[in-house]
């Protein structure tokens, strides 16, 4: 569908105010119009229905968009993505269920919105459980009007959200913190630059291509010999090791007793004269 929808001008080109300006002349439905498009796109998949409903609530998406500017987020880039909400929004829409479309639409834009920032407000994520998004989207708020919290607005911020008391303090202090280059600015002080740069304190053991290298063919080469060991067992230790410590579903000694029609101590005693055995083969 989204291949489809296009808008009757040039988007990309001029500015924001121009798109603001064009979308704001687009005409309104009413309700019956507005019924009578979404069950021509619900039942035959008609796309240009789907396009006149998109179309007709792009101000809308506009309006929510510009509710999310104190992010530090480009307007165009949020309206984009709130317009892929309304697009997702209007694919599942029934107006069967008595409600208008943009009732229906508002937290497909704003989810799509919402994940947009959080993918993009900071180099590292600040929010991934719900509990986190939804401190991160009201705490701002709270901030904006009290700045660092007392224990008793923490406190009645965690009541009114849902959330614990720590889970406030610690989206709070993701949210008072920066990204930091990695690399120090090609103009820092040579004094600052080792306090600056994470890149002078923040060391890799094993950076070097050659002894990475080295380690894996190392890697690879006890894997083969484990391999070799295993093929020299007997068919029913290859079974207890496979089953016991290699292949995904792993079993019990209960389970391979049942199998083998053996008590679990015996399938225990093989497993340990097999595993005696693999070692002596690898490190032999």
């Amino acid at each position: 569908m989204t291949r489809e929808l296009s808008l009757p001008f040039n988007a990309s080109v001029g500015s924001i105010d121009s798109y603001m300006s064009a979308i704001a002349k687009l005409p309104r439905l009413d309700l019956e119009d507005e019924r009578a498009l979404a069950q021509r796109f619900r039942e035959s998949g008609d796309l240009e229905a789907a396009r006149e409903l998109v179309m007709a609530n792009l101000r809308f998406v506009a309006h929510v968009a510009r509710g999310y500017m104190g992010y530090g987020l480009a307007l165009p880039d949020l309206i984009q993505e709130g317009n892929i909400g309304l697009m997702k929004a209007v694919k599942r829409f029934d107006p069967d269920m008595g409600v208008r479309l943009v009732s229906f639409a508002v937290h497909w834009i704003k989810a799509e919105i919402h994940e947009y920032i959080i993918q993009n407000w900071r180099i590292v994520k600040v929010a991934t459980t719900k509990a986190q998004r939804k401190l991160f989207f009201n705490l701002r708020k709270y901030k904006t009007q009290l700045g660092w919290l007392t224990e008793n607005e923490a406190q009645t911020v965690a009541e009114e959200l849902g959330v614990d008391l720590a889970a406030v303090y610690e989206m709070e202090g993701r949210l008072s913190s920066q990204d930091l280059a990695y690399d120090a600015p090609d103009d820092a002080e040579d004094s600052d630059r080792e306090s600056l740069a994470p890149a002078h304190y923040l060391q890799q053991a094993h950076a070097d291509p050659a002894d990475v290298l080295e380690e894996e063919d190392w890697d690879a080469h006890h894997e083969q010999r484990l391999i070799q060991a295993i093929e020299q067992l007997d068919d029913r230790s290859q079974d207890i090791v496979r089953s016991r410590w290699l292949n995904e579903g792993k079993l019990t000694l209960h389970d391979l007793a049942a199998r083998y029609n053996v008590s679990a101590e015996r399938i225990r005693q093989l497993e340990a004269s097999a595993m005696k055995r693999l070692k002596l083969s690898i490190n032999g």
